[in-house]
Protein backbone atom coordinates (compact mmCIF):
# COMPACT_ATOMS: atom_id res chain seq x y z
CA UNK A 1 0.00 0.00 0.00
CA UNK A 2 2.62 2.68 0.75
CA UNK A 3 4.62 1.79 -2.37
CA UNK A 4 1.18 2.65 -4.00
CA UNK A 5 0.56 5.36 -2.56
CA UNK A 6 4.35 6.70 -3.24
CA UNK A 7 3.38 6.11 -6.63
CA UNK A 8 0.45 7.90 -6.82
CA UNK A 9 2.60 10.96 -5.37
CA UNK A 10 4.74 11.13 -7.81
CA UNK A 11 2.30 10.20 -11.08
CA UNK A 12 0.18 13.28 -9.31
CA UNK A 13 2.70 15.73 -9.24
CA UNK A 14 4.29 15.07 -12.57
CA UNK A 15 1.10 15.72 -14.34
CA UNK A 16 0.38 18.62 -12.50
CA UNK A 17 3.60 19.68 -13.15
CA UNK A 18 3.43 19.16 -16.80
CA UNK A 19 -0.02 20.64 -16.82
CA UNK A 20 1.55 23.83 -15.15
CA UNK A 21 4.35 24.33 -17.82
CA UNK A 22 1.58 23.41 -20.89
CA UNK A 23 -0.45 26.11 -19.80
CA UNK A 24 2.63 28.66 -19.17
CA UNK A 25 2.80 29.30 -23.12
CA UNK A 26 -0.75 30.22 -23.09
CA UNK A 27 -0.45 32.49 -20.38
CA UNK A 28 2.63 34.11 -21.87
CA UNK A 29 0.98 34.79 -24.71
CA UNK A 30 -2.13 36.49 -22.39
CA UNK A 31 0.36 39.04 -20.91
CA UNK A 32 1.69 39.65 -23.80
CA UNK A 33 -1.55 41.45 -24.39
CA UNK A 34 -1.20 43.68 -22.17
CA UNK A 35 2.40 44.01 -21.11
CA UNK A 36 6.29 43.55 -23.08
CA UNK A 37 7.81 40.97 -23.22
CA UNK A 38 10.86 42.21 -20.94
CA UNK A 39 8.91 43.19 -18.46
CA UNK A 40 6.60 40.19 -18.43
CA UNK A 41 10.06 37.83 -17.89
CA UNK A 42 11.14 40.42 -14.87
CA UNK A 43 7.75 40.09 -13.38
CA UNK A 44 8.13 36.40 -13.64
CA UNK A 45 11.53 35.95 -12.20
CA UNK A 46 11.07 38.35 -9.77
CA UNK A 47 7.71 36.59 -8.18
CA UNK A 48 9.54 33.05 -9.21
CA UNK A 49 12.55 34.56 -6.66
CA UNK A 50 10.22 35.10 -4.03
CA UNK A 51 9.04 32.09 -3.76
CA UNK A 52 12.09 30.09 -3.96
CA UNK A 53 13.14 32.22 -0.68
CA UNK A 54 9.91 31.65 1.07
CA UNK A 55 10.51 27.77 0.35
CA UNK A 56 14.33 28.43 1.69
CA UNK A 57 13.62 30.19 4.69
CA UNK A 58 10.90 27.38 5.58
CA UNK A 59 13.02 25.01 4.70
CA UNK A 60 15.85 26.41 7.16
CA UNK A 61 18.29 26.30 4.11
CA UNK A 62 21.22 29.02 3.87
CA UNK A 63 22.64 30.29 0.95
CA UNK A 64 26.24 29.92 0.54
CA UNK A 65 28.72 31.95 -1.39
CA UNK A 66 31.55 30.11 -3.15
CA UNK A 67 33.82 32.54 -4.59
CA UNK A 68 34.10 34.58 -7.48
CA UNK A 69 34.52 31.78 -9.66
CA UNK A 70 31.44 30.42 -8.99
CA UNK A 71 29.59 33.28 -9.28
CA UNK A 72 30.63 34.37 -12.35
CA UNK A 73 29.76 30.61 -13.46
CA UNK A 74 26.12 30.65 -12.41
CA UNK A 75 25.72 34.02 -14.16
CA UNK A 76 26.30 32.27 -17.17
CA UNK A 77 24.52 29.76 -16.21
CA UNK A 78 21.44 31.63 -15.45
CA UNK A 79 22.16 33.56 -18.94
CA UNK A 80 21.33 30.01 -20.61
CA UNK A 81 18.78 29.06 -18.15
CA UNK A 82 16.98 31.93 -16.51
CA UNK A 83 17.08 35.55 -18.08
CA UNK A 84 18.05 35.56 -21.47
CA UNK A 85 16.31 31.97 -21.85
CA UNK A 86 13.29 33.29 -21.11
CA UNK A 87 13.66 36.93 -22.98
CA UNK A 88 14.03 35.21 -26.21
CA UNK A 89 11.41 32.58 -25.47
CA UNK A 90 9.02 35.19 -24.63
CA UNK A 91 10.01 37.70 -27.53
CA UNK A 92 9.20 34.95 -29.87
CA UNK A 93 5.64 34.05 -28.51
CA UNK A 94 4.87 37.46 -29.68
CA UNK A 95 5.30 36.32 -32.75
CA UNK A 96 4.33 32.19 -32.94
CA UNK A 97 1.68 30.24 -31.81
CA UNK A 98 1.70 29.29 -27.92
CA UNK A 99 0.98 25.00 -29.51
CA UNK A 100 4.13 26.15 -31.76
CA UNK A 101 6.42 27.51 -28.81
CA UNK A 102 5.29 24.03 -26.77
CA UNK A 103 6.27 21.71 -29.29
CA UNK A 104 9.73 23.27 -29.32
CA UNK A 105 9.66 22.72 -26.03
CA UNK A 106 10.38 19.21 -26.09
CA UNK A 107 13.30 19.24 -28.69
CA UNK A 108 15.82 20.22 -25.67
CA UNK A 109 17.58 16.36 -25.67
CA UNK A 110 18.60 17.25 -29.23
CA UNK A 111 20.42 19.90 -28.29
CA UNK A 112 21.95 17.85 -25.27
CA UNK A 113 22.90 15.17 -27.96
CA UNK A 114 24.18 16.82 -30.00
CA UNK A 115 26.46 18.63 -27.32
CA UNK A 116 27.41 15.20 -26.27
CA UNK A 117 28.38 14.15 -30.30
CA UNK A 118 30.20 16.97 -31.07
CA UNK A 119 31.92 18.18 -28.22
CA UNK A 120 32.16 15.25 -25.87
CA UNK A 121 32.81 12.78 -28.02
CA UNK A 122 29.76 9.90 -28.14
CA UNK A 123 29.23 7.75 -31.35
CA UNK A 124 26.02 8.82 -33.35
CA UNK A 125 24.01 5.98 -33.18
CA UNK A 126 21.95 5.21 -36.17
CA UNK A 127 18.76 5.08 -33.65
CA UNK A 128 19.77 8.96 -32.48
CA UNK A 129 20.60 9.94 -35.91
CA UNK A 130 16.87 9.03 -37.46
CA UNK A 131 15.75 10.19 -34.04
CA UNK A 132 17.29 13.85 -34.77
CA UNK A 133 16.76 13.82 -38.55
CA UNK A 134 12.82 12.63 -37.81
CA UNK A 135 12.49 15.17 -35.08
CA UNK A 136 13.89 18.44 -37.29
CA UNK A 137 12.01 17.50 -40.25
CA UNK A 138 8.68 17.84 -37.90
CA UNK A 139 10.08 21.14 -36.65
CA UNK A 140 10.26 22.19 -40.30
CA UNK A 141 6.71 20.79 -40.95
CA UNK A 142 5.23 22.80 -38.41
CA UNK A 143 7.37 26.43 -39.15
CA UNK A 144 5.96 24.99 -43.12
CA UNK A 145 8.47 24.35 -45.71
CA UNK A 146 6.89 27.66 -47.76
CA UNK A 147 7.95 29.76 -45.17
CA UNK A 148 10.96 28.81 -44.74
CA UNK A 149 12.30 28.69 -49.02
CA UNK A 150 10.69 32.76 -48.49
CA UNK A 151 12.67 33.27 -45.25
CA UNK A 152 10.85 36.23 -44.43
CA UNK A 153 12.55 36.67 -40.83
CA UNK A 154 9.62 38.64 -39.68
CA UNK A 155 6.42 37.59 -38.18
CA UNK A 156 5.67 33.48 -37.51
CA UNK A 157 9.09 32.50 -38.83
CA UNK A 158 11.11 34.61 -36.37
CA UNK A 159 9.06 33.81 -33.42
CA UNK A 160 9.56 29.82 -33.92
CA UNK A 161 13.08 30.33 -33.96
CA UNK A 162 13.14 32.97 -31.41
CA UNK A 163 11.40 30.14 -29.53
CA UNK A 164 13.85 26.95 -30.87
CA UNK A 165 16.42 28.75 -29.88
CA UNK A 166 15.67 29.58 -26.31
CA UNK A 167 15.16 26.08 -26.21
CA UNK A 168 18.63 24.74 -27.41
CA UNK A 169 19.36 27.10 -25.02
CA UNK A 170 18.35 25.43 -21.93
CA UNK A 171 19.88 22.42 -23.82
CA UNK A 172 23.07 23.68 -23.41
CA UNK A 173 22.89 24.81 -20.19
CA UNK A 174 21.53 21.15 -19.08
CA UNK A 175 25.20 20.37 -20.22
CA UNK A 176 26.95 23.26 -18.77
CA UNK A 177 25.02 23.19 -15.42
CA UNK A 178 25.53 19.53 -15.11
CA UNK A 179 28.67 19.33 -12.52
CA UNK A 180 27.12 22.51 -10.70
CA UNK A 181 24.38 20.56 -9.85
CA UNK A 182 25.91 17.56 -8.44
CA UNK A 183 27.74 19.96 -5.87
CA UNK A 184 24.32 22.29 -5.42
CA UNK A 185 21.91 20.24 -6.38
CA UNK A 186 19.36 20.66 -8.97
CA UNK A 187 16.55 22.45 -7.01
CA UNK A 188 19.04 24.75 -5.54
CA UNK A 189 20.99 25.68 -8.97
CA UNK A 190 17.28 26.65 -10.42
CA UNK A 191 16.89 28.63 -7.19
CA UNK A 192 20.29 30.51 -7.67
CA UNK A 193 19.82 31.17 -11.21
CA UNK A 194 16.63 32.63 -11.18
CA UNK A 195 17.38 34.95 -8.39
CA UNK A 196 20.38 35.78 -10.58
CA UNK A 197 18.14 36.24 -13.52
CA UNK A 198 16.04 38.15 -11.51
CA UNK A 199 19.04 41.13 -10.57
CA UNK A 200 19.78 41.67 -14.05
CA UNK A 201 16.48 41.51 -15.31
CA UNK A 202 15.19 44.38 -13.12
CA UNK A 203 16.95 47.11 -15.26
CA UNK A 204 16.06 45.60 -18.65
CA UNK A 205 12.67 44.80 -17.75
CA UNK A 206 12.09 47.92 -16.32
CA UNK A 207 13.59 49.92 -19.10
CA UNK A 208 11.28 47.61 -21.78
CA UNK A 209 8.39 48.94 -19.64
CA UNK A 210 9.23 52.05 -19.69
CA UNK A 211 10.63 52.80 -23.69
CA UNK A 212 6.36 51.36 -24.15
CA UNK A 213 3.20 52.83 -24.26
CA UNK A 214 1.82 50.71 -21.48
CA UNK A 215 0.32 52.55 -18.35
CA UNK A 216 0.36 49.89 -15.35
CA UNK A 217 -3.02 51.20 -13.67
CA UNK A 218 -4.57 50.64 -17.39
CA UNK A 219 -3.51 46.49 -17.92
CA UNK A 220 -6.40 44.71 -17.34
CA UNK A 221 -6.23 41.65 -14.56
CA UNK A 222 -6.00 39.15 -16.32
CA UNK A 223 -2.64 39.86 -17.90
CA UNK A 224 -1.39 40.35 -14.18
CA UNK A 225 -2.98 36.95 -13.07
CA UNK A 226 -0.93 35.42 -16.09
CA UNK A 227 2.28 36.64 -15.26
CA UNK A 228 1.47 35.94 -11.57
CA UNK A 229 0.81 32.16 -12.62
CA UNK A 230 3.92 32.02 -14.42
CA UNK A 231 6.05 32.87 -11.17
CA UNK A 232 4.59 31.10 -8.90
CA UNK A 233 2.77 27.68 -10.96
CA UNK A 234 5.31 27.86 -14.03
CA UNK A 235 8.94 28.55 -12.83
CA UNK A 236 8.32 27.85 -8.71
CA UNK A 237 5.92 25.26 -8.23
CA UNK A 238 6.15 22.99 -11.56
CA UNK A 239 10.33 22.92 -10.33
CA UNK A 240 9.34 21.49 -7.03
CA UNK A 241 7.01 18.82 -8.41
CA UNK A 242 9.48 18.09 -11.34
CA UNK A 243 12.35 17.52 -8.94
CA UNK A 244 10.45 15.64 -5.97
CA UNK A 245 9.12 13.01 -8.76
CA UNK A 246 13.41 13.05 -9.91
CA UNK A 247 13.90 11.83 -6.59
CA UNK A 248 11.74 9.27 -5.91
CA UNK A 249 11.91 7.84 -9.21
CA UNK A 250 13.76 7.04 -12.52
CA UNK A 251 14.71 9.88 -15.16
CA UNK A 252 13.41 8.51 -18.19
CA UNK A 253 10.40 7.32 -16.78
CA UNK A 254 9.99 10.66 -15.29
CA UNK A 255 10.93 12.54 -19.19
CA UNK A 256 7.95 10.74 -20.47
CA UNK A 257 5.58 12.88 -19.00
CA UNK A 258 6.73 15.99 -20.77
CA UNK A 259 5.89 14.43 -23.83
CA UNK A 260 2.56 14.85 -22.64
CA UNK A 261 3.26 19.52 -23.04
CA UNK A 262 2.23 20.20 -26.75
CA UNK A 263 -0.48 18.22 -27.16
CA UNK A 264 -2.05 19.97 -23.58
CA UNK A 265 -0.75 23.45 -24.81
CA UNK A 266 -2.70 22.59 -27.99
CA UNK A 267 -5.91 21.73 -26.75
CA UNK A 268 -6.32 24.64 -24.06
CA UNK A 269 -4.38 26.93 -27.02
CA UNK A 270 -7.42 25.92 -29.33
CA UNK A 271 -10.39 26.55 -27.13
CA UNK A 272 -9.25 29.33 -24.80
CA UNK A 273 -7.00 31.48 -27.39
CA UNK A 274 -8.89 30.18 -30.59
CA UNK A 275 -5.39 28.50 -32.23
CA UNK A 276 -5.97 26.94 -35.12
CA UNK A 277 -4.67 22.81 -34.90
CA UNK A 278 -3.67 22.06 -38.81
CA UNK A 279 -2.92 18.99 -40.02
CA UNK A 280 0.81 20.13 -40.22
CA UNK A 281 0.84 21.04 -36.57
CA UNK A 282 -0.34 17.59 -35.87
CA UNK A 283 2.41 15.41 -38.18
CA UNK A 284 4.94 17.53 -37.37
CA UNK A 285 3.97 16.80 -33.80
CA UNK A 286 4.10 13.49 -34.09
CA UNK A 287 7.31 13.61 -35.86
CA UNK A 288 9.01 15.76 -33.34
CA UNK A 289 7.96 13.55 -30.40
CA UNK A 290 8.97 10.29 -31.83
CA UNK A 291 11.97 12.19 -33.10
CA UNK A 292 12.90 12.81 -29.73
CA UNK A 293 12.24 9.42 -28.12
CA UNK A 294 14.08 7.76 -30.39
CA UNK A 295 16.91 10.31 -29.51
CA UNK A 296 16.81 9.73 -25.96
CA UNK A 297 16.44 5.66 -26.13
CA UNK A 298 19.03 5.62 -29.05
Amino acid sequence: MKNKTINYKIHGALVVAVFFWAISFIATKVSLESLPPLFVVFVRLAVSSVCFLIWMYLKKERFNFKGGKWLFNMVVLSLFGSGLHYSLQTIGLQYTTASNASLYAVTAPLTITAIAIIFLGEKLSFKKFIGILLALIGVLTVIGFDTILNFNLKGHLLGDILVFTSISMWGIFTVLGKKMTEKTGALNLTMIITIIGTVYMTPVGLYDLYTSSVILTNVPMKAWMAVLFLGVTCSFLATLLYFYALEHSESQKVGVYLYAIPPTTQIFAAVFIGEIIGLTLIIGSIAVLFGVYLTEKG
